[in-house]
């Protein structure tokens, strides 16, 4: 089972971009799905975006679209996400987590290695 550890987070104007960093331990990485999901204060915890293990295809949710990019770099065992045009409301604890199967879904009942969350704050 893979371990994830994110990094990157941090505190950021509004309009500010940050990249966030998803570190898997194991040789299997290659194989699984990568998702990043995010959870603010009160509320449920919701997919931000996602990439395949197959063919590097994303999923992206429309909140976010346009802003915020998802990559992988499997020689590194790392995906990334790179935030931009930062606002407000995307203030909150960002998990990466794995999974497997044909589609890299935004349902977190899908993913089943989570790692600790990374705090990411857009204020002024």
């Amino acid at each position: 089972q893979l371990q994830l550890v994110e990094s990157g987070g941090g505190l950021v104007q509004p309009g500010g971009s940050l990249r966030l960093s998803c570190a898997a331990s194991g040789y299997t990485f290659h194989y699984y799905n990568i998702g990043w999901f995010r959870q603010a204060p009160g509320k449920e915890r919701e997919g931000v975006s996602a990439i395949s293990s197959s063919d590097g295809s994303t999923n992206i949710a429309d909140s976010v679209k346009g802003r915020f990019t998802i990559s992988r770099d499997n020689p590194k065992n790392t995906v990334y996400l790179q935030m931009n045009s930062l606002k407000p409301e995307d203030t909150a604890l960002y998990y990466c987590a794995a999974s497997h199967g044909p589609i890299a879904t935004l349902d977190l009942l899908d993913y089943g290695s989570w790692g600790q969350g990374t705090q990411v704050t857009v204020s002024s």
